[in-house]
């Protein structure tokens, strides 16, 4: 749990976290509404070696055709767990997403408010 409130705080002064309440997507902004999510994942070691540009690509790709957005992720020293913001419709289309693309979720949190130092 303090790994989460952490890492919360420090997302809290991201980009990601700039913007009041939940985003809109660009292409129809007064149909869908999107919500944050921060996604925890566990990887065995070097899993992560393999993330060029085209498997990027694909995942994004992926993610579009369920209307999910991979905000940022941020990985612990050794690379075995990730924390990443995604935006979509709902949790049910972030894991379709994680599916898609065969990742795993450890959990999956809704975060709605925004807050920043200022």
């Amino acid at each position: 749990m303090k790994v989460i409130i952490a890492l919360l705080s420090l997302l809290c002064a991201t980009v990601a976290f700039a913007a009041d309440g939940p985003a809109q997507s660009p292409a129809h902004p007064a149909k869908a509404k999107l919500h944050r999510y921060l996604i925890e994942r566990t990887f065995p070691a070097g899993a992560l070696k393999g993330l060029d540009a085209a498997t990027k690509k694909q995942v994004n790709a992926n993610n579009a055709s369920v209307g999910v957005h991979w905000v940022k992720s941020y990985a612990n020293a050794d690379e075995t767990k990730t924390f990443c913001v995604y935006e979509g419709p709902s949790e049910a289309a972030v894991r379709k997403a994680a599916e898609l693309n065969k990742l795993p979720v450890d959990s999956i949190m809704e975060v709605p408010v925004t807050l920043s130092p200022n």
